[in-house]
């Protein structure tokens, strides 16, 4: 029995448009909270470092997100394209979400992003820091889900 390869258009080499387009993939994924969802964007053996985790592979990065979930209570995410060249595209982004006690965060950072040719990420570089916030400083209130078309994005919240 062939298997059928795996494919995450657009591929690499990224242009301004289809890195751009990658991004809001990546951000509208990340939106619907579905680990198993997100998981499926990365290669089998994709290598992650993420604040001090490593996790490697499908499996460990849909763990990873189960926890990452579980504690970012209303999380909402907006990412942004930095720069792209060839197979690899770097953003910034910034997610607010809050803590079980009611506490509100902003989270903002930079990622670096490797794909193979079949537009699978192979390598996830983030750096990430956390700011606490009062609820009346919040800027992301759309629904759960991905961010709505007209919503602003980080440079036009001056994030």
């Amino acid at each position: 029995m062939e298997s059928k390869m795996e494919t995450k258009p657009p591929f690499p080499p990224f242009t301004r448009e289809t890195a751009t387009q990658k991004v809001r993939m990546a951000e509208d994924a990340w939106n619907t909270k579905e680990p198993g969802r997100v998981a499926l964007a990365y290669t089998l053996d994709s290598k992650w470092r993420n604040r001090t985790e490593f996790p490697v592979g499908r499996a460990e990065i849909e763990a990873f997100l189960t926890r990452k979930w579980a504690r970012e209570i209303d999380y909402r995410l907006i990412k942004e394209l930095w720069a792209f060249e060839a197979d690899r595209i770097a953003v910034r982004f910034a997610y607010e979400w809050r803590d079980e006690a009611g506490q509100w965060f902003r989270s903002y950072g930079n990622e670096n992003w490797e794909f193979d040719a079949h537009g699978l990420m192979r390598l996830r570089f983030a750096s990430i820091n956390d700011m606490a916030i009062g609820e009346a400083d919040r800027k992301f209130f759309w629904p759960q889900g991905p961010r709505p078309v007209d919503h602003p994005g980080l440079s036009a919240l001056g994030l």
